[in-house]
């Protein structure tokens, strides 16, 4: 059963001000639309909700044309940058903000935990605000009473619940407030990234009861973290927002992944190495004859040929490793051409080229792969780094298992 449903949902705002704020915008505004029975003429203009570069247009699209469901009993992580629209998304659900175009269809109460404070009242005590919450999500003051103990309990401010929330600590405020949020029966739970301001045992806490109130009870949570460990331990589903579009809907794992190698596809900048030796200058680098850096790899396409060129001021030895590493910063293996022949090249002044080419394990799993790649003396010192920047798209091969296996057991790969 779809509990619920975002259709053609959009936000538009206008920076800086509140509605168009000039009377001429507001009378062509009304004239288009009662008189003239069209649409609205200010959603055909407006940029994408890009923060990092200055737009033509003062309207910005702080959402654009999102189209999903959600289905009862889900738990879905809706990832992102900071400003891709993930609390306009969650607000225009919890009715804080309206959609500027596009209507969301939900079954049931929504309880919502969208920054620290929501929903109280400062001079009320915290025993009032529960009750205050629970009568605006309908529930009856014997309901609410039934839950109270449970309530004060799982938020840990018992001695404090008839103190006024405005000396409550932030973390105090938003103990209480996710302990309401998830004990007031709500068909649909909405947590934006407020957890995070809690400490380590709350935060273990209310990761356990969103993931019972979902499994036990059958009840839909969307939950909103940069907290990629606490996103893949509690979601079944992912969304990943990007400049107020989705860009990508799916199991939670791959909308992890999928967020963490966003930028990935840039080119290689120069000045992104480190650059460890003052005698070492690297002008290029081209992996599989493009001057990218994503290989995609299949069972009929599995090698890599990786060509470094430069100039050293003096006779230098240099070896070239490559580290392998998944999305989860652990290590796979090591290619290493001067390890593996125990030869490492002395390069003379001048001009060099270093090239190399390796076949990738035939059993390496579907999925996305970093490589470092450092220019060094073997065993001595390292003259060149360039940090997890060349990535690997693996395809895979399902007949086979996946290129895994414990280091510290039984030493590192080396190719």
């Amino acid at each position: 059963m779809t509990a619920i449903e975002f259709e053609n949902i959009s936000k538009q705002y206008r920076l800086g001000l509140v509605s168009t704020r000039t009377i001429s915008h507001d009378l062509n505004r009304w004239w288009q639309m009662n008189i003239l029975r069209r649409e609205d003429p200010y959603l055909k203009i407006g940029d994408v909700n890009d923060r990092a570069s200055k737009g033509e247009s003062e309207y910005v699209w702080a959402l654009k044309d999102i189209n999903f469901k959600v289905e009862q009993g889900d738990v879905l992580g809706i990832i992102g940058k900071n400003g891709a629209g993930k609390s306009t998304l969650l607000k225009i659900l919890s009715k804080v903000t309206s959609p500027t175009t596009g209507t969301i269809k939900a079954r049931g109460r929504i309880a919502s935990l969208l920054e620290v404070g929501t929903g109280f009242h400062p001079e009320m005590t915290g025993r009032e605000n529960i009750y205050m919450n629970g009568a605006i999500m309908g529930m009856t003051k014997a309901e609410i009473t039934r839950k109270l103990d449970e309530i004060v309990d799982f938020a840990g401010v018992e001695r404090y619940i008839d103190t006024p929330v405005k000396r409550y600590s932030s973390g105090m405020t938003v103990r209480l407030g996710f302990a309401i949020a998830a004990h007031l029966e709500p068909e649909i739970l909405v947590v934006d990234e407020v957890l995070a301001v809690g400490d380590a045992e709350f935060q273990k806490k209310a990761i356990g009861k969103m993931q019972d109130v979902s499994r036990s009870e059958g009840r839909t949570v969307l939950f909103v973290s940069h907290n990629m460990a606490a996103v893949k331990s509690l979601c079944t589903k992912g969304l990943v927002l990007e400049n107020g579009t989705c860009t990508f809907r799916g199991e939670v794992e791959e909308a992890i992944d999928y967020y963490l190698t966003e930028d990935s596809v840039e080119n290689f900048i120069i000045d992104k190495m480190e650059i460890l030796n003052p005698d070492l200058t690297v002008n290029k680098i081209v992996v599989n004859n493009l001057e990218g850096n994503r290989i995609q790899i299949n069972d009929k396409n599995s090698n890599v040929k990786i060509q470094i060129t430069g100039e050293l001021r003096n006779e230098l030895a240099m070896g070239l490793e490559m580290y392998l590493f998944d999305l989860h910063d652990s290590l796979l293996g090591v290619f290493s051409p001067s390890h593996k022949s125990g030869v490492t090249e002395v390069y003379k002044p001048g001009k060099f080229n270093i090239e190399h080419e390796f076949n990738l394990p035939s059993n390496l799993s579907k999925g996305e792969f970093y490589f470092d790649i450092e220019l060094n003396q073997t065993n001595v010192c390292s003259l060149m780094v360039v940090r997890k920047n060349l990535f690997v798209d693996s395809q895979g091969y399902p007949s086979k298992t996946g290129f895994e296996f414990d280091y510290s057991k039984r030493g590192l790969l080396v190719l």
